[in-house]
């Protein structure tokens, strides 16, 4: 069985037949529900005054799941959340999760849909997320960060602010509590999780998105690690 608290290069469906029944307390996954980045070449790079802060390659592997993942999915995990649910055909569980990108105006959508078995209610969270313009924090999402060179950089097509993942393992997971991830992407709920203190495991198939989250991971762990030191 692969060790806790590491994340792999590798396909998520042969990762997750090594564990047993129940393993995971969550599963908080993004799979992709569309197909258009790795077909696009460099998707959405552009150069802003302090840098390239959207350089995506093009993935030869990106392929939406289907049944079979999601049931394995809940094979392996006691409860998940799903995001992009609106997009898969599949019977999930009725609670949603909606994230307000606080975006309006753009040709894209305002929010984003996650299902999960944790309740049956619907629950909003406000986090500004629009190129260069981010939320301040997971209590402030709905205000901008005002200086953007503290703005995370986006490394993946459809990177999810770490702030996302703070807000998910602070209500719905607690220290030890075993998380899974089957698309790692940017690596956002790895740092998340990394703070919240449960114990993770993340899959990413892709090999560049994989290092690209590798060196975000230890860039991010080695400036807290000497925060903490201070």
């Amino acid at each position: 069985m692969l060790e806790l608290n590491q994340c792999y290069n590798m396909d998520c469906m042969k990762g997750m037949a090594q564990f047993p029944d129940g393993f995971f307390d969550l599963a908080v996954v993004d799979p992709p529900y569309f197909s258009g980045p790795e077909r696009r070449g460099y998707y959405g790079s552009k150069v802003s005054k302090i840098g390239v802060y959207r350089d995506y390659p093009v993935s030869p592997v990106w392929e939406i799941p289907g049944r079979a993942y999601f049931d394995e999915l809940r094979r392996v995990a006691k409860h998940y959340i799903v995001w992009g649910c609106n997009y898969f055909s599949y019977e999930f569980a009725s609670g949603r999760i909606v994230w307000d990108k606080c975006k309006k105006g753009t040709s894209f959508s305002d929010c984003e849909l996650a299902a999960t078995d944790l309740f049956n209610t619907v629950r909003l969270f406000r986090f500004m997320w629009n190129g260069m313009l981010q939320g301040k924090s997971v209590a402030e999402g709905h205000i901008m960060q005002g200086n953007k060179k503290l703005n995370e950089q986006r490394i993946h097509p459809t990177q999810k602010p770490v702030a996302l993942y703070d807000w998910i393992f602070q209500n719905y997971a607690a220290p030890g509590c075993r998380v899974l991830d089957t698309h790692l992407g940017s690596g956002s709920s790895r740092i998340a999780a990394y703070e919240a203190g449960v114990d993770f495991i993340g899959f990413e198939i892709d090999p560049i998105y994989y290092a690209a989250e590798e060196q975000r991971f230890l860039d991010y762990t080695s400036q807290t690690s000497l925060f903490h030191l201070t």
